[in-house]
């Protein structure tokens, strides 16, 4: 039993070197098939690795460890509020033209509270990503639960950068003041 022991030592170590390596996020699969393991040994090697305090975060592309912001880059909210996948890919695509990147979207649940989806969309090509495997998929956003009203946290390269974001989202109808 032992030795089992510490080969899920050693693919969990790998694991995290994979991770640290790689910018985008790596699929539960894509893992599972370069250790030889069910894509469940990853999940469950995955919350292990939570509870040993590793930062691993789920998005939808899959599992990555957060890079530390650049120095020169800010990061914002904002409250937004559409109903409908067309906008939900117009507010994305708005924020990506102008060089941000939509770390996560926040909805306040009246019974559950906060509830943070993680997206990390830096560039168009997530932004079709996404929107494709909403449709792949038929998921709801979590806006649903709050008839539209959500919040974006974004990283943004200025503050200049952030209010011509911030502008033409005002315009568009996505948020409610400047």
């Amino acid at each position: 039993m032992r030795g089992g022991a510490v080969m899920s030592e050693n693919r969990r170590k790998l694991i995290i070197e994979k991770l640290n390596l790689n910018t985008e996020p790596i699929t539960g699969t894509e893992l599972a098939s370069s250790f030889e393991v069910s894509r469940q040994v990853i999940v469950q090697d995955i919350a292990i690795l939570r509870a040993e305090g590793y930062s691993i975060l789920a998005t939808s592309n899959g599992y990555i460890i957060p890079k530390i912001h650049g120095q020169n880059r800010i990061i914002k909210t904002f409250v937004s509020e559409h109903k409908g996948f067309e906008r939900m890919e117009e507010e994305l695509r708005i924020i990506v033209e102008y060089g941000g990147k939509v770390i996560d979207v926040i909805v306040e649940h009246p019974v559950y509270g906060e509830i943070v989806g993680t997206l990390l969309i830096s560039n168009m090509d997530d932004v079709e990503k996404f929107i494709k495997r909403v449709e792949e998929t038929n998921a709801q956003p979590l806006s649903l639960l709050t008839d539209g009203a959500h919040v974006h946290t974004i990283e943004v390269p200025s503050e200049k950068i952030f209010k011509l974001i911030k502008a033409e989202l005002f315009e568009k109808g996505f948020i409610k003041e400047q």
